[in-house]
């Protein structure tokens, strides 16, 4: 298992949203409670992003990245 270089408090900061927020994400998705300044596990800094953009990028929106063609 890997880490990053990225923690709660950071996340938080990248995406506008509270630290309350990311720690009630980890609740969600059973991920064991971290310091705000603690560095991830690659593998929970994922599933964080990707809840993260799931609630910004719903599916079937016309936002989603999925949507977008290339030319």
């Amino acid at each position: 298992m890997g880490f990053t270089d990225l923690s709660s408090a950071e996340i938080a900061a990248d995406y506008s949203i509270p630290v309350g927020k990311v720690f009630s994400l980890y609740n969600q998705l059973l991920i064991a409670y971290k310091h705000q300044k603690t560095h991830l596990a690659l593998e929970d800094a994922t599933a964080i992003i990707f809840h993260i953009f799931s609630e910004i990028y719903p599916k079937g929106t016309s936002d989603s990245v999925s949507d977008t063609a290339v030319t």
